[in-house]
């Protein structure tokens, strides 16, 4: 019979761990960050989906996604579109007022001020270059055709004043006096 080994004591050489076999530290600590794995989850939601899909998204089991869900929805981080099966799609008008407050929590008014006029500039800028109001009123394809550029340049261009206009209407609303109820009202630009 063996003896047990003395606590403290080195084993042999040959009882070295397999390291490989050990579970891997992301997936330890993954298991202490479910609601923010189902967060991440809900934010990429482009349409609504059921429990199924948002644990899918998540890397969790469906039980926890209703849970998480219906938590979501008491927030108002989420809503919910049918009930048999149940969907839910993302609370856009929640993820607005949480940046927002998150931009007053963050930065000093001279400091949103500096920020909006930046982007304001740079809307400006992406207009013109358009000579278009509304960037949803270019198409991609024609626009490249007729200004010679690659349809990714395009596109690139594009998606940069979608993001200049979407920042400007949320730090125009940061820098609005809180009304509480303003955090989907339409930007000037």
């Amino acid at each position: 019979m063996e003896e047990p080994r003395k606590e403290g004591s080195p084993g042999a050489p040959d009882e070295v761990p397999d390291f490989d076999a050990l579970t891997p530290p992301g997936e330890l600590v993954r298991g202490d960050r479910t609601r923010d794995d189902f967060f991440d989850a809900v934010l990429t939601l482009t349409s609504p989906a059921t429990a199924t899909d948002v644990a899918e998204r998540a890397g969790h089991g469906v039980d926890a996604a209703r849970e998480y869900l219906d938590w979501f929805e008491r927030m108002g981080i989420v809503t919910q579109v049918t009930e048999s099966p149940a969907t839910y799609r993302r609370n856009q008008a929640y993820l607005n007022w949480r940046r927002v407050q998150t931009l007053r929590d963050e930065y000093a008014t001279e400091e949103l001020l500096d920020l909006l006029k930046t982007e304001t500039e740079r809307a400006d800028t992406l207009k013109a270059e358009f000579g278009a109001e509304l960037p949803e009123r270019i198409s991609i394809t024609e626009y490249a055709s007729e200004a010679d550029q690659s349809i990714e340049a395009v596109w690139e261009r594009l998606s940069a004043w979608h993001t200049a206009r979407r920042r400007v209407a949320l730090l125009e609303r940061a820098l609005s006096p809180e009304s509480g109820d303003g955090a989907d009202l339409p930007s000037a630009v």
